[in-house]
């Protein structure tokens, strides 16, 4: 016999289908005119040729978030193979013949990004120093972010049955806000390789080492422009597609959460897997993790 529907079961699915009917047809963007310079925001830049893979970035943020280490098969060292709901950024090795690299995986803050403009009920938000953070308490559990993430950042906690919630990385608001310092990460960064700061400047800091090093550098900053720009940039000596970065051209995010926001409420009302299929395949591009060598 099945367990009967608890009062608060009940209220997040209706919560859920009147959230969903008023995220479409139209997609509120998460920019705005009152909302400051892109190139004002904090944001970090990272270099894959100085990174030496030590995943320094990755006990930070677990130490500084208090989220639960992932346990290689002898349950020694925290390895982590991907991001999860515990994991929040970790560095990731590409190697092909004699060419590799480092890559640094987390949430990459776009500037104008599609999880906010795709939340019906804006549990994430984008706030005025550039991080894209998450309130749980908003949260009604319809994981329409992680369908329209062009990256697949957010994860959701499958194991926590009773109050589940979607988590990613914040860019350490709190400590932002605080008057702490930076991102925990790039504080934490032996080699310099991953540095934090104002977006404009990490984009005159990535134009002076191209410049500096031409023959080192791929000659493009990943995220200056890309999909509108992101808060988190990079620098390859390998072409970024090889790093799980496409080229998804200059549009802002958000045009992809408003193709697929007209798939998702028929998906929703009906009840259809093909809908969801649907929905799945759309905003598939860019998802480093259906084509990285792990």
């Amino acid at each position: 016999m099945s367990e009967p529907i608890t009062r608060r079961d009940f209220l997040k699915a209706a919560g859920l289908a009147i959230g969903c009917l008023l995220a479409t047809p139209k997609t509120v963007h998460a920019l705005s005119e009152k909302e400051a310079d892109p190139n004002d925001y904090i944001g970090m830049l990272y270099d894959a040729t100085i990174c030496v893979g030590c995943n320094a970035c990755t006990n930070a943020c677990r130490q500084w978030n208090k989220t639960t280490p992932e346990l290689d098969a002898r349950e020694v060292y925290d390895a982590p193979k991907e991001l999860s709901a515990d994991t929040w950024t970790l560095i990731q090795l590409y190697k092909e013949n004699e060419e590799f690299s480092f890559v640094k995986r987390q949430c990459m803050h776009c500037v104008d990004p599609a999880c906010v403009s795709g939340c019906p009920v804006q549990a994430l938000q984008k706030g005025p120093n550039g991080a894209v953070t998450y309130d749980a308490e908003r949260c009604i559990g319809c994981r329409y972010c992680m369908y329209t993430c062009p990256f697949h950042v957010p994860r959701f906690e499958w194991d926590q049955a009773q109050m589940p919630v979607v988590a990613k990385c914040t860019l350490c608001n709190d400590r932002l806000t605080q008057g702490i310092g930076g991102p925990a990460c790039a504080e934490r960064c032996p080699t310099g390789a991953l540095v934090w700061g104002k977006r404009g400047d990490l984009i005159a800091d990535a134009e002076g080492r191209i410049r500096a090093e031409p023959g080192r550098y791929v000659e493009h900053i990943y995220g200056k422009e890309d999909i509108g720009g992101t808060g988190v940039m990079y620098l390859s000596a390998v072409p970024f597609e090889n790093l799980g970065l496409e080229d998804m051209g200059t549009d802002p995010a958000p045009k992809l959460s408003e193709d697929t926001a007209n798939v998702l409420v028929p998906t929703v009302l009906v009840g259809g897997a093909i809908g969801l299929a649907a929905v799945r395949f759309a905003s598939s591009r860019g998802a480093w993790e259906e084509t990285w060598p792990v």
